[in-house]
């Protein structure tokens, strides 16, 4: 089914409602949808290589937008829907995280979390959902999607639009790990100048 689904998304991209279709999924994919924007932004990209900053910021955007419907999910109704999304991508045990990231040192740590969900493949919306569910602080919640989200739709719209169609490939074998390498380097500094200036 997910193949399907990917297939149909990548077949958007050459559609003539093709921004509208991105902000669709990139909105989706942040709260219950399985494929990632990415796939059509590298196509959409490749097609109109100078809109390349406009289809990122619109992935961006809808993608946040997004996060806000699965917080909203996870805020208010994680019993009745929250709780099967978790079950579909195989994450049940959930009520533990409520308790570990109460704490102030837990808020900050899942900061470091939800960003790397957020710039990396890990399923973002497991993530968007458990925010509202610990009632994680909504301003530093939308600020870490927009920053995550910007960095990694922003990054994936520039390789398309200076490699063309050769980024597709890497992005699907190596795209993961240098997406964790570089969201781990970028939590670390942040860290560092965190606690060097407070």
């Amino acid at each position: 089914m997910i193949k399907k689904l990917y297939d149909k998304c990548v077949d958007w991209a050459s559609h003539k409602y093709a921004n509208l279709l991105l902000s669709f999924v990139a909105f989706i994919e942040s709260s219950f949808f399985p494929v990632p924007p990415d796939v059509m932004i590298v196509p959409m990209v490749v097609a109109k290589r100078e809109k390349f900053l406009i289809i990122a910021l619109n992935a961006t955007i809808f993608s946040v937008l997004g996060g806000l419907f699965g917080y909203f999910i996870g805020y208010v109704f994680f019993n009745e829907v929250g709780y099967k999304i978790f079950e579909f991508y195989g994450y049940e045990n959930i009520n533990i995280l409520k308790e570990k990231f109460s704490t102030q040192g837990g808020l900050i740590s899942w900061f470091g979390i939800l960003f790397t969900a957020g710039f990396t493949p890990l399923p973002f919306k497991i993530f968007t959902i458990t925010s509202g569910f610990i009632h994680f602080n909504i301003f530093f919640f939308i600020f870490t999607c927009a920053v995550a989200r910007g960095l990694r739709f922003f990054l994936v719209s520039y390789l398309s639009y200076k490699f063309g169609t050769r980024i597709g490939p890497f992005l699907e074998k190596k795209g993961g790990q240098w997406t964790v390498i570089i969201a781990g380097t970028i939590i670390v500094l942040a860290s560092i100048i965190y606690f060097y200036i407070f």
